[in-house]
């Protein structure tokens, strides 16, 4: 019996050409997909530490909810994560930490979620999300519902609302708490580099004494083939050891360092896993123009 094969989606195929422009240019914090205008998140709209009774409510339903969709999605293979590699790292941090990953599939926090519960810290921690403003105010439905209330800190172009984001982030940290952030900033479908580095996640770090644990997924095509017509990716969690700051230096040398080493961390399990050196099409594109000149 012939097998159906499943045309590729042509707005995933016009996602991976505006990504492959976005490098060629090094908008790396450019996000690919073209989203609706984003509804501004005032201070009034966002209980972030669910202090409020409806919202413990709506935690509580949203968690077991997101548990369930966890478990279903990996039961029929949308996520498949194959090989988790540095448990201990994860479970050796006592303290509130700042948890980087790279962005490339809306399913990625998933595939943390999912590693982090597999921990004895999962007991005793929560593990929080930094999600985008629109995330928050602009979903609709299920997954609105869960970028709501499911343990997510959204950002905020309302100052006040940010100012509100700071305190949650220090107290949660403080309380020993886990809190999972992109400093890449922008979501690569399917983009397996590290991009350049956001200097957010390490001065939350720097100012509350916590380490950053980094973790860099890498991913490899699956013999199973998407309602997108492309390979689903089999994942491996690569959770490196934590960088922790210094209490000798200042939070802007901090910042800098604690950056730094957390990309060379992640460009040495890329180059490693991928056995290819770490280029991009930027760098290129400027040697091109260079030697035109």
């Amino acid at each position: 019996m012939k097998e159906q094969v499943i045309e590729k989606a042509q707005d995933r195929l016009e996602i991976l050409e505006e990504i492959d422009r976005l490098e060629r240019e090094g908008r790396f914090d450019v996000d690919p997909e073209k989203d609706p205008p984003t509804i501004i998140l005032t201070p009034e709209n966002v209980d972030y530490l669910k202090k409020k009774s409806t919202s413990k409510i709506k935690r509580t339903v949203a968690n077991k909810f997101g548990e369930r969709f966890l478990n279903e999605i990996l039961k029929n293979n949308r996520l498949i994560i194959k090989e988790v590699n540095g448990i201990e790292n994860l479970q050796s941090v006592e303290t509130g930490a700042m948890i980087t990953c790279n962005h490339f599939n809306p399913f990625d926090s998933f595939a943390v979620e999912e590693v982090f519960r597999s921990t004895k810290q999962s007991k005793s921690k929560k593990l929080y999300k930094v999600i985008r403003e629109g995330n928050y105010t602009n979903f609709p439905g299920f997954y609105g519902f869960l970028f709501r209330n499911a343990d997510t800190l959204p950002l905020s172009s309302n100052k006040r609302t940010m100012i509100n984001f700071m305190k949650a982030v220090d107290t949660i940290l403080q309380r020993g708490d886990f809190i999972l952030i992109y400093p890449e900033q922008s979501l690569w479908w399917n983009y397996r580099k590290p991009k350049p580095l956001k200097d957010g996640a390490y001065k939350m770090a720097t100012r509350n004494n916590v380490p950053i644990i980094p973790i860099f997924i890498t991913m490899q095509d699956s013999e199973i083939i998407g309602e997108d017509g492309f390979p689903v990716q089999e994942y491996i969690v690569n959770i490196k050891e934590p960088i922790y700051p210094d209490t000798n230096k200042t939070e802007k040398e901090n910042t800098e360092i604690m950056r730094d080493k957390n990309y060379q961390v992640w460009k040495k399990v890329y180059e490693d896993f991928y056995k290819i050196p770490l280029e991009y099409k930027s760098d290129k594109e400027k040697i091109t123009a260079d030697q035109e000149n």
